[in-house]
């Protein structure tokens, strides 16, 4: 029996984000051979980019990452509250009265990009009666969030002296850059230039800085000259490229996590010229036989993938072949044209998309059939799909186990073989 029919059974909601949490440890371990000389932070906000927050960052931690990223500041003091204590956390993007002295007390570090947030980190520190661990965010040209050079400079006194009576401690300088996925692009020389000027003028003010970091997934990958002390992956911790125009994830040592799966809800036999979906963008050319499939626009199936009549839209593969959405997506349903013939019946699996390593489709091929990047596709999946984990390191352990004791009993075969991977959790967020 598959993995999706095992699954299948055990959520009642049609579809399901089936997340192997044995990949995002292989991604990790990958990531970091790419960087030998750099720690690791996996950056999981955004739920970890839709895989689950605590058990992708769990999962992260065991492949080998000694730091944690999240934007928000409720996402760190979570997997504090998690019991994730074997990593350092850090958070970032936060507005006026964000519940800073929470992320103190839970022993996350903050970045400050700004003359305010240094004031409200302070009195965070000072209220919870410990010191802030702080990185400095520079803007070296992405032109978000960030100190400019000049505000760097003027906020530097006001730092040390918080630091000097002990309410912080300055213990990184990082930033972001714009054109990372073009490896050549002039803005990554000029933007690692304005960074080490920023990490001199803050070290030349008395500051000990214990990392530097600038590189994202995509430099982590490709441009080593930017990895310094640490680097911050965060698609390709999930098994996507960052840099599809230069390589897969198979071409990086990456494996996607997750697999988006539903199954057919209703099969139905059609005559040729018949309207299939709103506006009727698509219309049968001959006899056929379509499948409903009860995912939609609410459950992160971008309506940009959908089909017309000349171009197919978003991938799906259904019984060993891969087809195209057939008109347009709607909030809870998308339809495919099966062909004459098909033997398909509802309660069939459909993958939206997976590996690809059987040839079905991925996140990078609906990103294409919606004009957008698989970041989003992934992160997109709602709320309302089950996020199933699993570990197929667990599956294979197992699978050994019982295979080295079939052979050594023969009057016992062994019988795990092409079991599914051992389910740890479901969430129905």
């Amino acid at each position: 029996m598959g993995a999706g029919a095992t699954l299948g059974a055990v959520s009642q909601f049609p579809s399901r984000a089936v997340v192997d949490l044995a990949a995002i440890r292989g991604n990790v371990r990958s990531l970091a051979a790419h960087a030998p000389t750099a720690q690791v932070m996996a950056v999981v906000k955004a739920d970890a980019y839709g895989h689950g927050l605590v058990p992708s960052a769990q999962a992260a931690v065991e492949g080998g990452a000694t730091w944690l990223g999240a934007a928000q500041v409720p996402e760190a003091v979570a997997l504090r509250r998690a019991g994730i204590v074997g990593a350092r956390v850090l958070t970032w993007l936060y507005a006026p009265g964000a519940p800073l002295r929470e992320a103190v007390e839970a022993d996350v570090d903050v970045s400050v990009a700004a003359a305010w947030a240094l004031d409200e980190v302070v009195a965070a520190a000072r209220a919870a009666g410990r010191t802030a661990r702080i990185h400095l965010k520079v803007d070296t040209g992405l032109g978000r969030n960030g100190l400019t050079p000049a505000d760097l400079d003027a906020l530097l006194p006001d730092a040390l002296r918080a630091q000097a009576e002990g309410a912080v401690e300055v213990v990184g300088v990082w930033s972001h850059l714009a054109f990372a996925d073009e490896p050549a692009h002039p803005t990554v020389r000029a933007q690692a230039v304005v960074f080490a000027d920023a990490v001199r003028a803050v070290e030349d003010a008395g500051a000990h800085v214990e990392v530097r970091h600038l590189a994202n997934s995509a430099a982590t990958l490709t441009d080593p000259a930017v990895h310094h002390d640490l680097v911050r992956p965060g698609i390709a911790v999930y098994g996507l490229s960052p840099v599809p125009q230069l390589g897969g994830p198979e071409d990086f040592g990456l494996v996607p996590a997750m697999t988006f799966e539903a199954e057919l809800a209703t099969v139905k036999a059609v005559p040729a010229g018949h309207g299939i979906s709103y506006a009727h963008q698509y219309v049968t050319p001959h006899d056929t036989v379509v499948g409903v499939v009860p995912v939609g626009y609410a459950d992160g199936v971008p309506r940009h993938a959908s089909g017309t009549q000349d171009r197919p839209g978003g991938p799906l593969r259904v019984g060993g072949r891969t087809l195209g959405v057939a008109g347009r997506v709607c909030m809870d349903q998308v339809v495919v044209d099966l062909g004459p013939g098909a033997r398909e019946v509802a309660g069939d699996r459909v993958e939206l998309f997976g590996t690809g390593r059987d040839g079905g489709p991925t996140a990078e091929d609906w990103a294409r059939a919606a004009g957008t990047i698989s970041y989003e596709i992934v992160t997109r999946v709602g709320a309302r799909v089950p996020r199933v984990h699993v570990d197929s390191d667990a599956d294979r352990s197992a699978h050994a186990a019982t295979s080295s004791s079939s052979t050594s009993d023969a009057g016992t075969p062994g019988t795990t073989a092409g079991a599914a991977p051992a389910l740890t959790t479901e969430v129905a967020r």
